[in-house]
């Protein structure tokens, strides 16, 4: 049975609510693999006004759109450029677009990293035996490039014992630890909340984002 478009955000927010709740308790990340396809999948077919595949685990594509084109949907947590995705160049042929998204998973957010008709996205990939590569380099590469880190005024800061946290013009925020800034912010904002008897969940009992928490601390430790 097709499900509606209501049904479809409905599921996509529930597989969002998930997630953020298994990465709170620690999860790692590898082992969300299933669950963030799923979303990518969902956001395609509330994007397209499609419908999921017809079939559990369909050969070569994911999303059928209302217009009749078949998707095939990749979805990637990886931050850097490294790496690339991989499409099975047997099955290719029955594809029509494909779609791919760049989640965010401090911010909960999604991001397009390529939505094009299958012929121009082929133009992207490298061959290696049956398999079609898809480097995440070239992807980023065709988006538009956000300012850098460096670039961006701080609009406000404070700090914790050996922590300084700082919120840029963009929203993002930094954790310094000893003057080294921290690779993931999260498990630390998350830890000096604690430490301060903050709350980690909202008055809807959901998981404050990396930028809520941050704010949060910057405005309770400056009071």
């Amino acid at each position: 049975m097709a499900l509606t478009q209501i049904q479809i955000i409905q599921s996509l927010g529930e597989a969002m609510n998930w997630l953020e709740r298994e990465l709170s308790w620690d999860v790692a990340i590898q082992e969300q693999r299933h669950l963030i396809g799923r979303i990518g999948e969902l956001y395609a077919a509330l994007m397209t006004g499609g419908q999921m595949a017809p079939e559990v685990n369909q050969s070569g594509y994911d999303v059928v759109s209302s217009s009749g084109e078949r998707i095939s949907v990749k979805t990637t947590t990886q931050q850097n450029n490294a790496g690339h995705l991989t499409f099975n160049a047997n099955t290719l042929d029955k594809v029509d677009r494909i779609m791919v998204f760049y989640l965010n998973t401090e911010e909960m957010q999604i991001e397009t990293l390529l939505d094009k008709p299958v012929k121009q996205a082929r133009k992207l990939m490298s061959e290696s035996g049956s398999k079609l590569n898809l480097p995440l380099g070239r992807l980023r590469g065709t988006t538009r490039k956000a300012r850098s880190l460096d670039e961006q005024k701080v609009v406000a800061e404070a700090t914790h014992d050996q922590f300084k946290i700082t919120e840029l013009e963009s929203g993002t925020i930094l954790v310094f630890r000893n003057g080294i800034r921290e690779d993931v912010t999260k498990p630390v904002l998350r830890q000096i909340s604690k430490e301060l008897g903050l709350p980690l969940l909202n008055s809807n009992g959901k998981v404050f984002t990396t930028r809520q928490l941050g704010s949060r601390l910057i405005r309770g430790l400056n009071s």
